[in-house]
């Protein structure tokens, strides 16, 4: 089992950045697959990036490509969601969260997927 906690969110202006962590229990971090996702009031949640066991295979979501980038750092058992060029709708609570057991390269998309989630932190981009 694990525990995630998110931290990083806050206020920025359209344009700005953040960097959101998640920082893990547990000595088996480098068997989880992991991800972030978000959910704005009224809307589902959704996929916003996944990163594999290894690190070497990263997907985002279209609306995030090359503004976001999520990465890991197993021997902090952390992982990253580095955000620029934000933008209004880009406000949401931001979730991450693990799955295992999972293959070395294998991303998922789908929430049923993951197993534990964290507490999420909001994000709230001003325009």
């Amino acid at each position: 089992q694990v525990q995630l906690v998110e931290s990083g969110g806050g206020l920025v202006q359209a344009g700005g950045s953040l960097r959101l962590s998640c920082a893990a229990s547990g000595r088996t971090f480098t068997t989880y697959g992991l991800a972030w996702f978000r959910q704005a009031p009224g809307k589902d949640r959704e996929f916003v990036a996944g990163i594999s066991r290894s690190g070497g295979r990263t997907l985002n979501t279209e609306s995030v490509k090359g503004r976001f980038t999520i990465s890991r750092d197993n021997a902090k058992n952390t992982v990253y969601l580095q955000m620029n060029s934000l933008i209004p709708e880009d406000t949401a609570v931001y979730y991450c969260a693990a799955r295992s057991p999972v293959s070395s390269v294998s991303v998922y998309r789908d929430a049923p997927a993951y197993t534990y989630w964290g507490q999420g932190t909001q994000v709230t981009v001003s325009s």
